[in-house]
């Protein structure tokens, strides 16, 4: 659904919600009746939170340019101690 916006030449501007591709050059005054010519103006956009802007900003850079990794993120590597007793256990 799409805003368009619309000027009556005696009540002023207003709104109608319709689908995309669907709105005519004029439409009728919801307050006199009286025929009212579109007004081409810009389309109402919302801010998007940051988080999502990066989420769709990093799928759409990753369909070009995939991110190589050296390891399986958000493991850690083994720990090795320095402690020579330590070399004669079992590894499992």
């Amino acid at each position: 659904m799409a805003t368009f916006e619309y000027r009556c030449p005696q009540d002023g501007s207003f709104d109608v919600v319709m689908p995309v591709g669907t709105a005519g050059p004029s439409a009728s005054c919801p307050r006199c009746g009286s025929p009212a010519a579109r007004v081409f103006s810009p389309p109402g956009l919302a801010r998007v939170p940051a988080a999502l802007r990066e989420a769709v900003d990093r799928t759409e850079r990753s369909a070009e340019q995939p991110e190589v990794v050296g390891r399986v993120p958000g493991r850690r590597p083994a720990r090795r101690s320095t402690n020579p007793a330590h070399a004669r256990l079992p590894r499992w």
